[in-house]
């Protein structure tokens, strides 16, 4: 298994790819849920992995209907994911291999997320990981969140490399599709949802773990 090219740049998601967070968002919203009384089908949170949670109000109002009152639940959706995330943001298996490599290649490497700036510096600073990307690529960073290019388009520009020469490490489907409409060689990493035919055609590769990425882009 080798990658078509050897990449000028690699971009990263980071909920789900990095840091084992994706879990903890579906934890917290099952104990918002609880809290308030509500039964959250799997079909709805899958809907919502690799998306901004505060744009999730139309997916949770198709199910529970037009009044139902989500800016109130984003709320408690946020605060029980902190109660159970102080402590928990677990690095995937292969991140400090796979950073290592990057050094010794010497790639410049970007995050191209959804989320805040204030909760990547967060998650960073709490695994030891500051400093260890050239750029960050944040909600507000960009116009239009995934599946659109955008946020993967802005990492390319500020890595200065063309998107094309961009390896992009995704684990959702919402960001594999996001990372093919850049025109990045995409790699899938699944974490909570397997991949289709669909998404495989839009990937190089689809592997196990970093460990796996850190053996091609070494290859």
């Amino acid at each position: 298994m080798t990658l078509p090219y050897r990449p000028s740049a690699v971009v990263f998601d980071m909920d789900g790819l990095l840091f084992d967070t994706e879990a903890l968002w579906q934890e917290a919203l099952l104990a918002a849920a609880a809290e308030r009384g509500h039964d959250i089908p799997e079909e709805v949170y899958n809907r919502s992995i690799g998306v901004r949670r505060s744009q999730c109000g139309d997916l949770f109002r198709s199910h529970f209907g037009e009044d139902f009152m989500f800016e109130d639940f984003h709320a408690d959706w946020r605060r029980h994911f902190w109660l159970v995330a102080e402590n928990r943001p677990a690095m995937k298996p292969g991140v400090p291999e796979l950073l290592g490599s990057l050094d010794q290649l010497r790639l410049p490497r970007a995050i191209a997320t959804s989320s805040s700036r204030t909760t990547v510096e967060r998650h960073l600073t709490s695994q030891g990981l500051t400093g260890r990307f050239d750029q960050i690529v944040c909600r507000g960073d960009y116009e239009t969140g995934k599946p659109a290019p955008d946020p993967f388009l802005k990492a390319a520009e500020r890595l200065a490399v063309e998107p094309r020469l961009c390896l992009a490490l995704e684990d959702s489907h919402i960001g594999v599709r996001s990372a093919s409409a850049a025109g990045m060689m995409t790699v899938m990493v699944p974490d909570l949802m397997a991949p289709t035919e669909d998404i495989r055609a839009l990937c190089a590769l689809v592997v196990r773990d970093l460990h796996e990425v850190c053996d091609l882009v070494l290859t």
